[in-house]
């Protein structure tokens, strides 16, 4: 009796010893009331679509009230069939389990936890005691679950259960894993996927359902077959659901992988930036609001589906193209030349970490040329190769690249972004990092500024080249022929429509390089031009985003409309934190009249021009307008469709500036760049969602517009001008940027001419 009664004094000093905190501090109540668990932010789509998360722990909160009854009856009937009976210690099965496990030691008892205990280790944890561990942890989530019991309903416990248990793959909570493994919330899971789940948290590795389905599947058999047994599902239920095979949609969140990679970057970077503001109105640590924890949500432009069908036609154009890229060059390609490899390997951080370290340059070029099994990108998909380092190189350095990027031109809101071909293997974003020479793509602002300033769009522009002796006796040409003929000449639409480059110089020449660098800057260029002649021909390196910017005003009244990408951010509570309040009445950076004409010269582009494989090859009869671009030895090529609701800009080339197109034929921006947008409108033309979008026409110009127009697109000098035309094969170019003289060769281009 002495004995016995010595144990239940020791055993009540042990609990009075955690009871007051010896053993660490208890939750006070006023902390349990306030339970914040780290959860994952969400980013939305326009249509709040799920398209990523930002996280430490992948965790999403979903009340009780989404939580389907079955998931509910399969959690209770596997891991606490008492649990509406008991206050957080349900004490019958404790002493069956200390009793069957302990005295007789019979495994078969099961586990003494209740849902509420097990709730509080998933929120406390348990700290390392050593042996007494095990005992001290017990104690404390039994009294901790007395206190939650107090607080909470039993729906109240459920749902925070279900909300912080994890699962398989290190998912937290039921949103999460239902999203991972069967892409569809928690409210609509069926019986068969809540009970595979259930299942899983016997032991959440060994019934992965990705990993061994077959297994989980037994398991979640064993679920149904104890929700039968305690009267939550009928006999016929359990035998239909477990006659069913296990199908798992699975779908991953991670940052490096899935859908819009390149724009969930991009949108976290801004996202930080807002909050690292907001943040900054606090002085207190624990009023940040942070990205990773406090599951904000955050609402985009982006419309997922659209961003699928463009990183289809992406993959689609980008693996037929490369093919095309390698076989042009045949068995010497650049990236396997010996010196260009050399100067390549010596650029890489792990040669200029190995030199650093003290070793010869034949000691580095031996250890880089160890082979190891390393995982490489491939456009049949990621494989794993035994390679070294320099091999490695090699293989990364051929292939193409690409950005594409589609905007609303009336809102600025991006609908899509893809900045490069993967962002696991190749992270440099081509959308906005990214700066290249844009080609003919500038040459609309150069035509712009020369309507601006008065010229007419029939006048004509000779089309024989010209040497500027003051540029380094610099001569721009054309493809062709046609340029040798001094007598021949093209209107301003025809040398737009075309890519013509000599009278693209030559209307530079004449509204002047200033005037075209002002009216680039109304349209948004931000990056500094050179005051070059040149620059009609798309010699200045911007970005993706820059450029399509600048195209926005084509289809917006004249006026640019600034891109963004996030329209409101909610904190955890679904309070407004930040909105997108961008101005919508932004300067006017050209005409309307003028953009009406622009609009018809680059329609010419599609239907006649260096576009025109958009209708032939293609078959596509959507409203558009556009241009090519083409730069130097075929370094990069370019496409931007302008349609009245959506500016679609793509660029294609290889990381390094020395790796061109072997050929025009393949690098052209007809052929490299402008199938990326060609294949994005079949998939949107086929639909009947987009509609909107594929179906929308251009106002009809004005009479004062089409008028001005009316001309034929080229013309020969009649027999008196032949008669009096002096050569000027030679000139200098006039870069003088205070004041235009209009009594040049040129000064005739301001004048209707159809004679």
């Amino acid at each position: 009796m002495g004995a016995v009664l010595s144990v239940l004094v020791l055993l009540f000093v042990f609990w009075l010893s955690i009871y007051i905190g010896l053993w660490g501090k208890l939750p006070s109540s006023k902390e349990i009331a306030n339970i914040k668990q780290a959860e994952a932010s969400l980013l939305l789509d326009a249509n709040q679509q799920l398209i990523g998360k930002y996280f430490i722990f992948d965790r999403q909160m979903v009340d009780y009230e989404n939580l389907p009854k079955h998931l509910i009856d399969a959690l209770v009937a596997t891991e606490d069939v008492r649990f509406y009976q008991h206050g957080g210690v349900d004490y019958k099965s404790l002493f069956r389990v200390f009793f069957k496990t302990i005295l007789l030691q019979d495994d078969s008892a099961g586990g003494g936890s209740t849902i509420s205990q097990q709730l509080v280790k998933n929120i406390y944890g348990r700290e390392n005691l050593g042996v007494f561990t095990i005992p001290v942890s017990k104690v404390k989530e039994m009294m901790i679950a007395n206190r939650f019991e107090s607080m909470y309903s039993k729906e109240e416990i459920l749902a925070l259960y279900l909300n912080t248990v994890p699962f398989s793959e290190n998912t937290f909570g039921i949103e999460s894993t239902a999203q991972k493994f069967f892409s569809v919330p928690a409210k609509q899971l069926n019986l068969s996927q809540s009970a595979t789940l259930v299942g899983t948290l016997k032991a959440s590795h060994s019934y992965n359902p990705r990993l061994f389905p077959e297994r989980s599947q037994l398991r979640r058999d064993v679920v149904l077959q104890q929700m039968e047994v305690n009267g939550f599902i009928d006999d016929s239920t359990k035998k239909l659901t477990q006659s069913q095979p296990l199908k798992i949609d699975y779908r991953v969140f991670r940052h490096d992988d899935g859908t819009a990679a390149y724009f969930r970057e991009q949108v976290r970077l801004k996202v930080q930036n807002v909050l690292d503001s907001l943040n900054k109105q606090t002085n207190r640590e624990d009023d940040k609001i942070n990205l990773y924890k406090d599951g904000l949500k955050i609402h985009t432009t982006l419309d997922v589906k659209m961003q699928r069908y463009a990183e289809e036609a992406m993959a689609k154009h980008m693996v037929s193209l490369q093919k095309q890229f390698e076989k042009a060059y045949g068995k010497n390609p650049p990236w396997l030349d010996k010196a260009f490899i050399e100067q390549k390997i010596k650029q890489l951080a792990i040669y200029k970490r190995l030199k650093k370290q003290g070793l010869e340059a034949s000691e580095i070029l031996d250890s880089l040329s160890v082979k190891t099994n390393k995982e490489l990108f491939s456009w049949k998909g990621d494989e794993v190769q035994l390679i070294s380092a320099i091999d490695s190189l090699k293989q990364t350095l051929k292939y193409l690249n690409t950005g594409f990027v589609a905007i609303e031109p009336k809102t600025g809101a991006v609908k899509a972004y893809i900045g490069g071909i993967d962002y696991g293997n190749f992270k440099y974003d081509h959308v906005t990092k990214s700066k290249r020479q844009v080609g003919s793509t500038f040459k609309p602002i150069v035509y712009t500024a020369a309507l601006e300033n008065g010229m007419d769009p029939c006048a004509y522009i000779p089309v024989k080249a010209m040497t500027y002796t003051n540029q380094k006796d610099w001569t721009p040409t054309n493809s062709g022929n046609e340029e040798t003929d001094e007598h021949l000449n093209y209107s301003l639409q025809y040398g737009l429509s075309n890519s013509v480059n000599t009278i693209a110089v030559k209307v530079l020449e004449e509204v002047g390089i200033k005037a075209t660098i002002e009216q680039a800057q109304k349209m948004g260029i931000s990056t500094t031009l050179p005051m070059v002649p040149s620059l009609a021909l798309g010699t200045a390196e911007l970005s993706l985003m820059e450029i399509a910017t600048a195209y926005t005003a084509y289809a917006n009244s004249g006026r640019i409309s600034k891109p963004f990408y996030i329209s409101k951010i909610e904190d955890g509570e679904g309070h407004v934190i930040y909105e997108n309040t961008s101005k919508k009445d932004a300067v006017e950076a050209f005409s309307e009249e003028t953009r009406q004409t622009m609009i018809e010269m680059m329609k010419s582009t599609i239907n006649s021009g260096t576009a025109q494989r958009i209708r032939s090859t293609y078959g596509l009869n959507n409203d558009l307008a556009g241009k090519t671009g083409t730069t130097q030895n075929n370094k990069d090529g370019w496409f931007i469709g302008v349609s009245p609701k959506l500016i679609m800009a793509s660029w294609v080339g290889n990381d390094d500036h020395r790796i061109g197109f072997s050929s025009t034929g393949v690098g052209q921006g007809a052929n490299s760049a402008l199938p990326i947008v060609a294949l994005l409108l079949k998939k949107l033309n086929a639909d009947s969602s987009f509609n909107d979008i594929t179906k929308a026409k251009f106002a009809k110009p004005s009479d004062e517009v089409l008028a001005a127009l009316d001309c034929d697109p080229k013309k020969r000098d009649g027999f008196l001008k032949r008669l009096f035309k002096r050569k000027r094969d030679e000139k200098e170019f006039d870069t003088d940027t205070k004041e235009k003289k209009n009594n040049g060769i040129f000064s005739f281009l301001k004048k209707k001419n159809k004679n």
